[in-house]
């Protein structure tokens, strides 16, 4: 267990003031949290990113990893047969391959994002045939689900490195 001094704390970013409209509320809000969690799994070390630091077998890596394919499931309608195993990262996978596919991930899902200008029309689907949330509903499911995994990579990070902050 690291110290409890701080001996990597991270200039804290505050979270976005205001916004035009609801959908830019919106939108600012999960960016700011997609960058948040991207920031601290960024430069985590190895093995300890993937080493499960609690019971639940929960790790950074795989945190990140699992909200690659929750972005692209919601936005781009990709399909994910075992929620489950989204939460380890392969072997193979290091952490700059990690960060750079949910960056690439966010950057294709703000795209369709961009397209969508009523929020209560259905997120645009590449299978028409699969039910869609609205836009609205897909927002906030988002900025649900990608912060509280940003409260629990900032305590895997402490727990790693001592690093904190957003």
């Amino acid at each position: 267990m690291p110290s409890t001094t701080r001996r990597h704390r991270r200039r804290d970013t505050p979270p976005p003031r205001t916004g035009s409209s609801e959908s830019e509320v919106l939108r600012k809000f999960l960016d700011y949290l997609r960058t948040s969690i991207a920031a601290k799994v960024e430069g985590a070390p190895e093995p300890q990113v993937r080493t499960a630091a609690v019971p639940s077998g929960t790790n950074l890596l795989g945190l990140l990893n699992h909200l690659t394919f929750v972005e692209r499931s919601m936005f781009l309608g990709e399909d994910v047969t075992n929620w489950r195993a989204t939460f380890r990262a392969a072997p193979a996978d290091t952490v700059a391959v990690v960060v750079a596919r949910y960056r690439n991930a966010v950057k294709r899902a703000n795209v369709v994002l961009d397209g969508c200008t009523d929020l209560g029309a259905p997120v645009p689907r590449p299978q028409p045939d699969r039910p869609a949330p609205s836009i609205r509903w897909a927002l906030t499911h988002m900025i649900e689900e990608t912060g509280r995994h940003a409260g629990q990579a900032d305590i895997l990070r402490e727990l790693i490195d001592g690093t904190t902050g957003r």
